[in-house]
């Protein structure tokens, strides 16, 4: 394996499979796609934002108890609500007076799902709100 000065992994033998390259490249996302996906996972970056969607997990809930549950006031749980809505990560529902967030879709338990997987033996039994029937094992709920 060769290294450059700084010690980074560099090729050393310069030599490329046009054919791999351009295969990978017809499948490789679209700038816009690339974008958005690193978006998403900003917005998921923050913790606070990162436990709103583990108590959405557990249920529809409106503003006043995801900010009882997370400890946050009321106005600045709106604004993480805002953030996660504006990228379609939760959703929201008018009830009379009342609003309702819950997870958008599927996509989102299984995005968050997939991450607890990854970092569960980091954190042996410390899930949380993520230790819960179907999201103990693999997206599908598998051990």
């Amino acid at each position: 394996m060769a290294v450059d000065e700084l010690g980074q992994d560099i090729c050393g033998v310069g030599q490329i499979d046009d054919a791999k390259i351009a295969l990978v490249r017809e499948q490789l996302v679209s700038d816009k796609m690339a974008e958005r996906l690193a978006e998403t996972f900003k917005v998921l970056s923050d913790p606070t934002r990162v436990k709103v969607v583990a108590a959405l997990l557990q249920g529809e809930l409106c503003v006043c108890e995801i900010s009882e549950i997370v400890g946050m006031s009321q106005s600045a749980v709106s604004h993480q609500l805002r953030k996660l809505k504006d990228l379609r990560l939760v959703k929201r529902r008018k009830h009379s007076k009342m609003v309702y967030y819950s997870l958008d879709d599927d996509h989102i338990l299984g995005l968050i799902t997939q991450g607890v997987d990854h970092i569960k033996e980091e954190f042996p039994g410390t899930y949380g709100a993520f230790a819960m029937p179907g999201l103990e094992g693999d997206v599908d709920g598998r051990r």
